[in-house]
């Protein structure tokens, strides 16, 4: 126990275990502490789960940054909880996150998602832009109203009007990438006919078709008459 508690950064009632690679809370930290930390600070672990948060009984702050948290992530009731941060985990469903946190976490004001697929910023890919970001936060907002704070940005009272109004429709949703060719190299969903040659529906090496038309109007009124040859009469 006593080589364990060495681990352990003790501020008051602020309680740090940071970098031990410990896959779960270990026992004793809630065993210790569990009664009196007010913040609690697990980051650079390789947390999975946060089974044995329930003895934390006043806990009101929790850092988990850069851990393995993911979708199945279940926290306890936590009545005084102001302040969650979760950035660079593997968080990807948001809505299911926002409704879960809205049910054990009423007291929350301060939350942040930097760094996970679910927060759609420049951090997790450069093909999300400000507008991805910001419908984001719209949606965030309409789920956990009572937010005053979200990643790096205070909430503003326009924002909290938009996330009212619209908030709900504001999910981010990414279509899917296409399936990449097989190994033989033709597609694996063909195209339906056309008539155009296959090089020029490779979409990544366009090619112009050019072509000689072989059909010509013989309508007696049509003014292309005058240009037809004596040898196609």
């Amino acid at each position: 126990m006593a080589r364990n508690e060495s681990l352990v950064a003790l501020n008051g009632t602020q309680i740090s275990y940071i970098g031990h690679d410990c896959t779960d809370i270990p026992d004793f930290l809630g065993d210790t502490y569990g009664q009196f930390a007010r913040r609690l600070d697990l980051s650079f672990n390789l947390l999975r789960s946060l089974a044995g948060l329930n003895m934390f009984t006043v806990l009101e702050e929790l850092v988990v940054d850069n851990n393995l948290l993911g979708n199945d992530l279940l926290l306890p009731r936590l009545p005084n909880l102001h302040t969650l941060t979760l950035n660079k985990n593997q968080l990807t469903d948001i809505e299911a996150l926002l409704e879960h946190l809205a049910d054990v976490t009423p007291s929350l004001v301060y939350l942040s998602l930097l760094g996970n697929e679910a927060c759609p910023n420049q951090l997790v890919s450069p093909d999300n832009d400000e507008d991805d970001y910001q419908r984001y936060r719209y949606f965030v907002l309409h789920k956990l109203p009572q937010l005053k704070f979200l990643d790096t940005r205070k909430v503003t009272q326009k924002e909290m009007m938009e996330a009212q109004a619209r908030g709900a429709f504001m999910k981010v949703v990414k279509p899917k990438s296409e399936a990449p060719p097989n190994e033989t190299g033709s597609e694996s969903h063909p195209l339906p006919y056309t008539p155009l040659p296959r090089g020029s529906r490779d979409a990544k090496n366009h090619k112009g078709v050019f072509a000689k038309c072989r059909y010509i109007y013989y309508g007696k009124h049509s003014e292309g008459n005058r240009f037809i040859r004596n040898d196609q009469l």
